[in-house]
């Protein structure tokens, strides 16, 4: 009988890959961090002898949901500046607020309070981008979660740097620091094409190429950068970004919510992948992200929340059951983005955008045990005709009974067994305080 650490029973496995599959009845086996076997529930526990064995019964086990794009630290901004259109939202109220705020201390709560929120909804990895990155990579190792911190770029001075060029040298001072980190990676994150000028978008593009990591920017999220790259550069954003040597298997495009059948061809033939992030798009009337004409043409979509500033919650569920349903509405068919779709979207399609695909985002041997346990068995989700269906159209963020990152249990019957929760929260009091006061 061979020997494991921790055997888990569920009554579903769902792995993603193979495409649609369901296991009855299933286990995973888990060592050293890495899942060893996925096999029925009977013969493991004959094939197996495991330090601790847990049976969740009436639930489904799934790949640890991976949010692909996100401002951790802006959580502590949620629901400061609402209802307004995006770049009065940017203009006249987040970046004075980031003006006044902005701190290491201020990462450091915002993350945690992020990381949290993000790991009782079933996320075990998350794809951020903003100032002080180190810090995020900080408080996201502290808790155990996986993350991929943007190295960001922007023009104009702030608290993190002087200008461009210091941006990209203390970002690949943070790439040196945790590039041999078994959960933290990173990706240069040149905020937009309209916060960023071509000399420095053309040594990310050169930097990434060497270092062999994605490049994370907002790219046609709404009208008003398209008709500003029109009146700067003479043509639109993602012909500028394609003309620079941007656009490559290494470009990981958030938004594009504003795109014609020219775009879609023109990144498509890129080897780039998408964020689409519906539920802040929908919030900042930014326009409608044509996910199913993308994914025709052969484009790998994955999912983020957006940061909670402009969304309001960092709830991967709720935006898997939106960009479903988004994707019916828009393309006029109740076909488009199938409910298999918007869970690889969730999953698999953002490890790959992230450069993860061969570590997490399935259930599959030799990969990270980052998993997820659903509690299928309540009012809310029965009759279960379809475990799939169920979780993307009915299961909500609460069900989420458990989840491993690594094959440490950090989330255990909702409670989380790294983080403070109380110390969380008066954290997050004081700086609503703070905001408040300034606002």
């Amino acid at each position: 009988m061979n020997h494991v650490e921790l055997l888990i029973h569920a009554s579903w496995v769902i792995p993603i890959e193979p495409v649609n599959t369901v296991l009855e009845n299933h286990a995973i086996a888990i060592q050293d961090g890495k899942i060893v076997d996925i096999l029925p529930s009977d013969l493991a526990s004959s094939s197996y002898q495991a330090d601790l064995v847990l049976d969740k019964k009436g639930h489904t086990l799934l790949p640890g949901l991976i949010n692909s794009h996100g401002h951790a630290a802006m959580s502590l901004m949620r629901g400061l500046a609402d209802d307004l259109p995006l770049m009065q939202w940017l203009n006249k109220h987040i970046w004075p607020a980031e003006q006044a705020h902005i701190s290491r201390d201020f990462v450091h709560h915002g993350t945690d309070l992020a990381v949290a929120e993000m790991l009782r909804g079933g996320t075990t990895c998350f794809n951020d981008m903003y100032f002080y990155p180190d810090e995020t990579a900080k408080r996201a190792e502290a808790a155990g979660m996986r993350a991929v911190v943007g190295l960001i770029v922007i023009d104009f001075p702030t608290i993190w740097a002087k200008d461009a060029e210091e941006y990209i040298h203390k970002g690949l001072d943070v790439h040196d620091q945790f590039r041999h980190d078994g959960l933290i990676t990173t990706a240069f994150a040149p905020h937009s094409p309209y916060t960023v000028s071509n000399e420095p978008l053309q040594k990310v593009a050169m930097y990434a190429e060497e270092l062999d990591i994605p490049i994370h920017i907002h790219l046609h999220e709404s009208e008003d950068e398209i008709k500003q790259g029109l009146e700067q550069y003479a043509n639109r954003p993602i012909e500028r970004l394609a003309e620079l040597g941007l656009l490559s298997e290494h470009t990981v495009a958030v938004h594009m919510a504003n795109l014609t059948d020219s775009d879609i061809e023109l990144y498509a033939g890129s080897g780039g992948s998408v964020v689409h992030c519906p539920e802040s798009n929908l919030k900042l009337a930014s326009g409608f992200s044509p996910v199913e004409k993308m994914s025709q043409a052969g484009i790998n979509i994955a999912i983020g929340t957006d940061g909670a500033a402009s969304n309001n919650d960092l709830d991967m569920f709720g935006e898997m059951r939106t960009a479903a349903l988004l994707a019916k509405g828009i393309a006029a068919d109740a076909r488009a983005i199938k409910a298999f779709k918007a869970l690889e979207m969730a999953t698999i399609n953002g490890a790959r955008a992230l450069g993860l695909g061969d570590l997490c985002g399935s259930l599959v041997k030799g990969k990270a045990a980052d998993i997820v346990a659903i509690n299928l068995e309540t009012i809310e989700t029965q009759p279960l005709y379809n475990p799939i269906s169920q979780i993307v159209y009915a299961v909500g963020r609460h069900l989420v009974s458990d989840v491993w990152v690594a094959g440490e249990h950090l989330l255990k019957e909702r409670v989380l067994t790294r983080m403070d929760e109380e110390q969380i929260l008066g954290n997050a009091k004081e700086w609503q305080q703070r905001l408040k006061e300034n606002s």
